[in-house]
């Protein structure tokens, strides 16, 4: 089982974010952690005994938690549930934000990755996105978790950007790649309604570049990173052999999770005939240390996920990765196989070059991966 914990807190709050997090709230951060605290004590009363192989604190902006109050949130936890000896356990973090007590802290806990966003190496491309720190401060970063122990750094890259050239692209990557992070996220830009810079492309003020140049910022990236001995296991994610990011592999195949905190989700095996429950608190700050204090454990969202949702979900996560789904791995799961539910259709996308057959796998081609969103489409239709 996968554990997330949300911190929903940010010095300011980006201009393409629609996420749960929120600026100027500081001052809610000690209560917020009891609550927190609170619902990981429920939660332990109500799965039991469980390991947890992953952590994964998320927001927001986690690195702005004060060091007493990481070590209040990292002891309760601990005493909460089992974490594995071997666990992967990462922090997203944001450049300028970390110091050495933050971490040193964070080591103790047994924090062994950090996954930082960089988004971009130009100033200005970071003040389109409303981003508040500087290459420098990646730079400093790094080096600054790597003192205290960290060795494990994943940075996050976002093209396709207003005003995004194909050279300010290759800039960027490469300004990572100097870094010599072991993990790479890069991710194409998806304008957010309600943002403001989706107002900014709706009222022209800015733009994306075109098709073409998006899809040679993607290309380029994979070339690039091949070269430099990066690994390409998800649409948007590289690694070096062996860090390939644990916790977000779980959720491609599936692997129950737990959330905690306002917005996060969860997704827990059932005991009827479903196959299992996805559950979402509820996303702001008032609403869910409300929910805790009172123990009214009201949810925003309690979706129950029927067996055909199900297997159609192990298509769509699994053929998000290049390795892709595995026939004896569907069986096992679901009690039939890949043939009986989706065969006809797999045949046909083989023979459109969409997809392939190999030891035991369907996956998507490249061409396929351009495509997925029709693919899923496709598979999903009766």
């Amino acid at each position: 089982m996968e554990l997330y914990i949300h911190i929903p807190f940010c010095a300011s709050k980006c201009r393409y974010c629609d996420f749960a997090s929120y600026a100027g709230c500081e001052a809610q951060m000690p209560a917020y952690v009891d609550a927190l605290l609170l619902e990981a004590r429920h939660r332990a009363q109500q799965l039991g005994n469980v390991m947890f192989e992953t952590v994964f604190i998320g927001g927001g902006t986690p690195s702005l938690l004060p060091p007493a109050l990481l070590d209040q949130l990292l002891t309760g936890i601990k005493a909460h549930f089992f974490i594995a000896k071997d666990a992967e356990f990462t922090c997203e973090a944001n450049p300028g934000t970390l110091t050495e007590e933050w971490l040193r802290v964070a080591v103790r806990h047994g924090m062994n990755r950090l996954s930082m966003g960089m988004q971009a190496y130009q100033p200005t491309l970071l003040r389109t996105l409303g981003r508040i720190h500087s290459y420098d401060q990646v730079e400093q970063s790094v080096a600054l978790a790597r003192a205290q122990g960290i060795s494990n750094i994943s940075l996050d890259l976002m093209f396709g950007l207003p005003g995004q050239t194909l050279e300010q692209w290759l800039e960027s990557l490469r300004a990572a790649l100097s870094l010599h992070p072991q993990h790479l996220s890069c991710y194409g830009l998806i304008p957010e309604e309600g943002t403001p810079l989706m107002h900014d492309l709706a009222s022209c003020v800015l733009s994306l570049p075109d098709e073409n140049t998006e899809r040679a910022m993607y290309d380029e990236t994979l070339k690039l990173l091949a070269s430099r001995g990066f690994q390409q296991y998800e649409i948007s994610n590289f690694a070096l052999s062996g860090y390939a990011c644990r916790h977000n592999l779980g959720y491609w195949r599936q692997v129950p999770y737990l959330g905690l905190g306002a917005s996060a989700s969860s997704m827990l095996e059932a005991r009827t005939d479903v196959a299992y429950t996805r559950e979402t608190n509820l996303p702001t700050l008032q609403a869910y240390m409300a929910m805790v204090s009172q123990s009214a454990w009201e949810m925003q969202e309690v979706l129950p996920i029927s067996l055909d949702e199900a297997r159609f979900e192990t298509m769509m996560l699994g053929l998000r990765t290049t390795q892709g789904v595995s026939e004896a791995e569907f069986a096992a799961r679901h009690g039939m196989t890949m043939e009986e539910c989706y065969g006809a259709k797999l045949r046909s996308l083989a023979q459109r070059g969409l997809m392939e057959h190999h030891d035991g796998y369907w996956r998507l081609t490249r061409y396929g991966m351009d495509v997925q969103n029709a693919i899923l489409v496709e598979l999903m239709d009766d």
